[in-house]
């Protein structure tokens, strides 16, 4: 059965460019335009891993990654954040939320596969 991973992400762009990273390696993706609809995605799919934009419309990918991780049915799902914050507090911020890891963009897409396949295989 194929991971399945939930690519959380406002920016079209951006999204078609973490597609396009992950495109044939067997992963199916999942996508939410905003906060509210990646915890509803994250509750109903139960991903594998959850790529995470931080500035997100509704709910910011902080709180996000809070919500996952205080919940012990969701908390062992790898949350990596994939961000523009590129300031030394928002790597800790995030990692402080409980993030498992902390991508900036724009990441080298040859790196964002990397780092999701080392956590998925």
């Amino acid at each position: 059965m194929a991971k399945r991973i939930l690519l959380v992400e406002d920016s079209p762009a951006h999204l078609q460019l973490m597609q396009d990273a992950l495109a044939g390696r067997g992963y199916d993706l999942l996508v939410a335009e905003d906060g509210e609809r990646a915890l509803a995605q994250v509750r109903t799919h139960r991903p594998d891993l959850v790529l995470l934009d931080i500035v997100l419309p509704k709910v910011s990918g902080f709180q996000v990654c809070r919500q996952i991780k205080s919940d012990a049915e969701l908390r062992a799902i790898p949350v990596i954040f994939v961000s523009s914050k590129t300031q030394e507090f928002d790597r800790y911020w995030g990692l402080k939320q409980g993030a498992d890891g902390y991508i900036t963009k724009p990441f080298r897409p040859e790196e964002l596969a990397a780092e999701v396949d080392a956590r998925l295989h």
